[in-house]
């Protein structure tokens, strides 16, 4: 959804098209299969200068430090994420996750916290919380946020229009 919100805000987005939209991400899923190679190989990031790139965070501890970066570290429900994870590997008759989701839960917050522990000491990397569950209900408060961070780069009033309040599907009532 940010990577879309993006986009419509004017903000260029490197997405490579391999993973195309289907009933779990029906407006697509904005990836960048280099990105998962960045510890090998960061030659990538040479044209990506004043885009917008989705990683997962774990691959944010192999950006180079001599480059910096401005990060929307998208927040979610963690009940929420796991429900939507699930959703999806039942959907592809994956067998499921033998760790219950109490467990992947714990195992999910120790991994965060210790994010939070390193992040502070990368002076290349500047970062903010987005919630995504307040974007979904009070969506302008939250973007206004994210605009202001990338110093008004972005056009608040398109990226609000992409919140679908159809795609929020995994809610934790």
């Amino acid at each position: 959804m940010m990577m879309r919100m993006l986009e419509s805000g004017g903000m260029p987005v490197l997405t490579d098209q391999i993973r195309t939209a289907d009933d779990d991400n029906p407006n697509g899923y904005y990836e960048f299969e280099a990105v998962k190679r960045t510890k090998q190989d960061s030659s990538w990031l040479e044209g990506s200068t004043g885009k917008a790139v989705k990683m997962v965070y774990r691959l944010l501890y192999d950006l180079p430090a001599d480059q910096s970066y401005r990060v929307l570290f998208m927040r979610r429900k963690l009940e929420e994420v796991l429900a939507s994870q699930r959703t999806m590997l039942e959907r592809k008759g994956a067998p499921g996750d033998p760790i219950g989701d109490e467990q992947m839960e714990t195992l999910f917050r120790r991994e965060l916290q210790s994010f939070y522990d390193w992040v502070p000491n990368q002076r290349h990397i500047q970062l903010i919380d987005v919630d995504y569950n307040r974007i979904q209900t009070v969506p302008l408060a939250e973007l206004t946020r994210v605009h202001e961070f990338l110093d008004g780069a972005v056009d608040l009033a398109q990226m609000a229009k992409v919140v679908d309040a159809k795609l929020y599907r995994n809610r934790v009532k």
